[in-house]
């Protein structure tokens, strides 16, 4: 094993686990094998009933004092993206903060090359997040996931691409997240990468992947289908997840603009006058040349979708009613 090239930079794992027996000694095993060791494990669990927590119990023991902490949120289900952001905000903020799935397993180097990348950035806020290795549950048949070249704002509003197995923030962009709460419904790896473009900080795509990203029947998000069924299941939900995240993910930027970048606010300003007005709005919006997805076929659904979507698609102002968050990962 090669050395650490960043060995005084301390990164916290945040790991949420749930039911996750099965496939979490391997991830575990892959946090031991990293190149980079200077680390430590912040977990809450969710509300598991299989041996989640025994074997995160175990494996605190073996790890060493201090090494692999319970948080003190842990025990009562959340679900994914709340019981994540609680890490985010449980945790010590003067380290590197890395998210963490309970069934994947990370290449060695995978916190090593986050630390390459964020380090140039100093104390300005950076999120770093890098392409995956798709393996079913046997870790086998592995492909490589796609590739984002259009990153920051506002393309972070229409499609996500900042997977949330691979992102690793500084303390700059995760205080930013922290102190921007999230809205219902939403994802904490999307809202992460939407907050850091918005207020202006870097996005660090890294071409070369990082992680087994096992998928399987019990995925909360990603499922193992191909590209064509889940383009048909998207056509025939319609539009109205995806614009009903739109509006909320814009709404809660609105709410504190004085936080985001000139141009940001510029942009956001244009899109929500297409998200609540009528077609000439939508069209002066979709002109904005970064208010696009990855690919031609993808940016021709979504002009679609944003151009015929009612104004009723608009999220009903009560928190309680919540898109999925499976849905809404498999509305984009």
């Amino acid at each position: 094993m090669r050395p650490a090239q960043h060995p005084d930079m301390r990164v916290t794992i945040l790991l949420s686990t749930y039911n996750g027996a099965p496939f979490l000694p391997a991830q575990l095993e892959s946090f031991l094998n990293q190149t980079h060791q200077n680390w430590e494990i912040l977990w809450r669990d969710d509300g598991s009933t299989d041996e989640t927590r025994r074997i995160m119990h175990e494996f605190s023991s073996a790890a060493g004092t201090g090494r692999c902490r319970e948080a003190p949120s842990s025990g009562p289900h959340m679900g994914a993206a709340p019981s994540f952001l609680t890490l985010l905000a449980e945790a010590d903020r003067s380290s590197i903060l890395a998210f963490a799935d309970q069934d994947d397993v990370w290449l060695p180097e995978k916190l090593d090359r986050a630390l390459c990348h964020l380090a140039p950035a100093g104390d300005e806020p950076a999120l770093y997040c890098a392409r995956q290795y798709l393996v079913n549950k046997q870790l086998a048949h592995a492909r490589i996931s796609a590739r984002h070249e259009r990153l920051g704002f506002p393309a972070c509003l229409t499609q996500n691409a900042a997977n949330g197995n691979t992102l690793v923030m500084n303390e700059a962009a995760a205080r930013l997240v922290v102190r921007a709460g999230y809205p219902p419904g939403s994802v904490h790896d999307w809202w992460s990468y939407i907050v850091v473009a918005a207020c202006g900080g870097q996005i660090l795509f890294d071409e070369v992947p990082q992680v087994l990203y096992r998928l399987h029947e019990h995925n909360l998000i990603g499922r193992a289908q191909p590209l064509y069924r889940r383009a048909w299941a998207a056509l025939q939900r319609g539009p109205l997840i995806y614009i009903t995240m739109m509006h909320r993910h814009a709404d809660m930027l609105e709410s504190q603009a004085g936080r985001l970048t000139e141009e940001a606010r510029q942009d956001l300003r244009l899109i929500q006058a297409g998200l609540k007005g009528g077609l000439l709005a939508r069209l002066a919006a979709l002109r904005c040349p970064r208010f696009r997805r990855r690919t031609w076929l993808e940016n021709l659904l979504f002009g679609w979708w944003f151009l015929s979507a009612r104004r009723t698609t608009r999220p009903a102002p009560h928190p309680a009613w919540s898109v999925s968050k499976g849905e809404t990962e498999e509305a984009v």
